[in-house]
């Protein structure tokens, strides 16, 4: 895998021709910025920019304008290559707050160990409907310490829509939830996303993100995807490398809160 030419075939079909992630979403291009609105509890923010010295501050300060004015918190997702490069020391000046830097990493299907099964004792259960995206949640806040109110609304949204592009699941022991994961594809481009993979603290280090990853991952090749997209953190990204992804950037969450 070219690193270089993946990495800018990411930028092209992902961020600058970004496609909206779910229902009632829409993506917009404002000057030089590509940018989601969505319903309060999808994902607001920017996706993609082309900015320099002279321009950033003003693209900046409109985004500001455009997702305060509609009540809408929102995240500018910066990128390691992005510019200009003192681009996150605006965000900030500009009131936005930093979450964890993560790693951008890709895989190329064809090339990862997809061989891992669960550990003995854990089924991989489909999510098809509200009592799967309920065991989705509730693994969520366990896992991260968060409210996932928010996700499961959307899961429930993608799932009437009935497209196909998101896939989730859950991993059982007995009939309690332990670990759940997301995929989201993207038509019309190679790449899928892998996004949400959480495992309650008692379960952690068996092997079970491991597995849904080798799930996701087959289900993706199933559906002709080449490419797997994870924004990993410092505990997920040597798994993912063990199983052959590479790390190309970083990526930082901006968030801007609206009641500012």
């Amino acid at each position: 895998m070219d690193h270089a030419e993946v990495l800018a075939l990411f930028d092209r079909e992902l961020r600058e021709g970004a496609r909206p992630d779910g229902p009632g979403a829409r993506v917009e291009r404002t000057g030089d910025v590509v940018r989601q609105t969505a319903p309060a509890h999808g994902w607001n923010g920017v996706v993609w920019s082309a900015l320099d010295e002279a321009d950033a501050d003003a693209a900046i300060a409109g985004q500001i304008a455009h997702f305060t004015g509609l009540g809408r918190d929102f995240e500018w997702k910066l990128y390691g290559h992005d510019r200009p490069v003192d681009l996150g020391r605006r965000l900030l000046a500009a009131g936005f707050t930093p979450e964890p830097a993560e790693t951008l990493m890709i895989g190329e299907i064809a090339g990862l160990s997809l061989d891992t099964e669960p550990p003995e004792g854990i089924r991989v259960v489909p999510v098809t409907g509200r009592a799967g995206v309920d065991l989705v949640a509730d693994v969520h806040g366990r896992a991260f310490g968060a409210d996932a109110s928010w996700l499961r609304h959307q899961l429930l949204d993608r799932l009437a829509a009935g497209s196909g592009a998101v896939v989730a699941v859950v991993a059982l022991a007995g009939d309690e939830p332990v670990s759940a994961a997301r995929m989201e594809l993207v038509p019309g481009t190679p790449f899928a996303g892998l996004w949400g993979g959480g495992t309650v603290r008692e379960w952690r280090g068996r092997g079970i993100y491991r597995a849904l990853v080798a799930h996701r991952a087959r289900v993706a090749a199933d559906r002709g995807c080449r490419y797997l997209q994870v924004d990993a953190s410092g505990r997920s990204r040597p798994i993912l490398e063990r199983l052959g992804f590479a790390p190309l950037t970083t990526t930082t969450p901006y968030v801007y809160a609206a009641a500012r």
